[in-house]
């Protein structure tokens, strides 16, 4: 499957053993059909893929008996954290077609640092000539530089050596930032009072510092972002919560969007009631779907026990008649071909998604029934989400 040209900042290198013999098209489709929904809307491969974030995914095999082998290469332009985890994800691809398969991540290259290593290269090369054509000036723009990357002041702070901006310890306000590179941006836009937290563990600087200073958390506008700011909120004192418009990183915002971002900071007592309305919302709608959840057949009943492991999806009429069987990767498009009134109920072996949902409410589709349901934030209150254990 395709997607947009991505200049990617990473690529997951991985190898594939298949337990027969398939083609790359099963290990592309068995890939995206089982982690559809894995990691939620937001990290979901085909939508990854569309938006360019995540690039064409390449598998070149090898057949050595009656097994496939191969190695697996996906570009990616998301952050380290979101790459973590897509990597994560293809590792529970167990299943290609009717056969068992194991794919292991071998590595993550950070192609940036490939470039970086090039242009070193690069750069002695032209050095080199540059100083036999006139070492005064050479001299001169050397110093221009160091001047420049001075300029920028970076430091380290506490003990574990935190990048940070030189005026954490003497203001009254820190921002806290993901990363190093974060840091650097706001340096580079005047912002002296900010330091990174460098991983997903909160370090304990940051803990002691949110005890004497007023502490604004500033991360990405992404799951990673989010991730990160509960276990933060979880263990120092945070003031305000602020965050990258969605879908973008601190470390790539003008000097523009970070102000406005900082304007638009919310107290994290008012952050705090807006996620408990949330998920009191979603509560709701699950009590709901509770109350109105439909009469299911004895004999869909004994389908469904069947169905686990198939990756299948059986669609029904109205009378709970059977229309069709499917694989679950067809899912989607087979929907929206039909007619509203052809398919009222699906069974399917696969995550409910918020783009399933979607479709399913469009089409009028009374009951959705599926292993387990995913990221879905909108829930229209005419249709039943279930899930096989439920209804076990």
């Amino acid at each position: 499957m395709g997607g947009l040209a991505v200049t990617a900042k990473y690529v997951v290198e991985a190898e594939i053993k298949v337990e027969g013999i398939v083609e790359r098209s099963d290990i592309i489709g068995g890939i995206f059909g089982q982690t559809e929904g894995l990691l939620g809307d937001e990290l979901d491969l085909r939508e990854l893929q569309k938006s360019g974030r995540i690039g064409r995914i390449e598998v070149k095999t090898d057949v050595k008996g009656r097994k496939t082998v191969g190695i697996i290469s996906i570009p990616s332009n998301l952050d380290r954290v979101e790459t973590a985890l897509i990597a994560a994800a293809i590792e529970t691809v167990d299943k290609i077609g009717p056969y068992n398969a194991e794919i292991r991540v071998k590595r993550i290259k950070d192609m940036r640092e490939e470039k970086r290593k090039k242009i070193i290269e690069r750069a002695k090369e032209i050095l080199r000539k540059w100083t036999s054509e006139g070492e005064p000036e050479l001299k001169r723009i050397i110093e221009e530089l160091t001047q420049t990357v001075r300029s920028i002041e970076l430091t380290k702070y506490g003990p574990e050596g935190l990048p940070a901006g030189p005026d954490v310890e003497k203001s009254d306000v820190v921002i806290v930032v993901e990363g190093r590179a974060d840091v650097i941006n706001l340096l580079k836009h005047g912002y002296k009072n900010v330091i990174a937290l460098e991983g997903a563990t909160i370090p304990k600087t940051i803990v002691e510092l949110s005890k004497k200073k007023t502490m604004i958390v500033f991360v990405d506008g992404d799951r990673g972002g989010e991730m990160i700011l509960k276990n933060l909120l979880s263990v120092a004192e945070i003031d305000y919560v602020c965050r990258a418009p969605p879908g973008r990183e601190v470390e790539e915002l003008t000097g523009k969007e970070i102000a406005k971002c900082l304007r638009n900071k919310v107290p994290v007592d008012e952050y705090l009631s807006e996620i408990q309305r949330r998920e009191a919302r979603k509560t709701v709608v699950e009590e709901v779907k509770k109350i109105i959840a439909p009469q299911i057949p004895g004999e869909v009943k004994e389908a469904m026990a069947q169905l686990k492991g198939t990756l299948e999806a059986l669609l029904y009429n109205n009378e709970w008649d059977m229309v069709e069987r499917i694989p679950v990767r067809d899912l989607v498009k087979k929907l929206e071909s039909f007619p509203e009134d052809k398919v009222k109920h699906v069974v399917f072996d696969g995550i409910i998604t918020q783009r399933l949902v979607d479709v399913a409410f469009k089409k009028k589709i009374k009951t959705l029934i599926g292993t387990r349901i995913g990221n879905v934030a909108k829930q229209p209150a005419d249709i039943s989400i279930l899930t096989f254990d439920k209804i076990e």
